[in-house]
């Protein structure tokens, strides 16, 4: 299975013209990546429509709401982001659950973009206070099962894990490379209890958190991780290249 790296823009850049050359930019210097290398781009949604046409890499979405259609204002259905040509949408990042989306919203949106025939990146981690009392494996050990509830058995391995740990997020500086062996392994443990061994061998799991070019191939050259989560480093068409050679 190809690696998988992930770009995630956040609330950035804050024009169209800054995107459109981010995306041509992308498109022109992803031609030399690695051929085994999987590579998913998330930007704000005002920007999705500028990069439809891109074969340089798949769209991804940052978020997701998981009703179809009604009075939701201000929240984007899968059905819109499909149109888009989306293939991959990020539920559960840390940003988003600062802000008050628990366990139970993170779920709906996994199994909704399940059912969209989409891909789910479930994102899970711990902060510093919770690593520092020992709570870091029981922590991410929750997010997961409440995150995959209610999902059969054989849908998933079609969910990708995402491990950020709150405490390694830009500028902090990263987990270390052993560190995220250590969870990634132990994340797969915890979904061969949900699904079975075999869905634990196949399931993706991403580490994210202050990769850049220069620390990106210590943690990808795992057989373990499928891949990253890549935050501001991915604003920087060189460097995000760099990270997928």
């Amino acid at each position: 299975m190809k690696k998988l790296i992930i770009s995630n823009w956040k609330m950035n850049p804050s024009s169209q013209k800054q995107a459109t050359n981010l995306f041509n930019g992308l498109s022109r210097g992803l031609k030399k990546s690695n051929s085994k290398i999987e590579i998913v781009v998330c930007p704000p949604f005002p920007y999705l429509s500028i990069a439809k046409k891109s074969t340089a890499f798949k769209l991804g979405a940052q978020d997701c709401f998981w009703e179809d259609q009604g009075a939701f204002t201000g929240q984007v259905s899968l059905a819109m982001l499909k149109d888009l040509g989306v293939k991959y949408v990020i539920c559960g990042h840390s940003e988003k659950r600062r802000f008050g989306e628990i366990d139970e919203d993170v779920n709906r949106k996994v199994r909704a973009v399940l059912g969209a025939k989409m891909t789910p990146i479930l994102c899970v981690g711990e902060n510093m206070e919770q690593r520092k009392n020992g709570q870091a494996f029981s922590v991410v050990e929750k997010q997961v099962k409440q995150g995959l509830k209610k999902i059969v058995k054989s849908q998933v391995s079609k969910v990708v894990i995402a491990y950020e740990p709150i405490w390694a997020i830009s500028p902090n500086g990263p987990c270390l490379p052993d560190q995220a062996l250590t969870m990634t392994l132990f994340l797969r443990k915890v979904v061969s209890k949900i699904g079975d061994k075999k869905t634990a061998k196949d399931i993706r799991v991403l580490y994210g958190g202050s990769i850049n070019a220069s620390n990106a191939k210590e943690y990808i050259s795992s057989d373990f991780l499928s891949g990253l989560l890549v935050g501001s480093a991915s604003l920087d068409t060189k460097e995000f290249v760099k990270i997928t050679l």
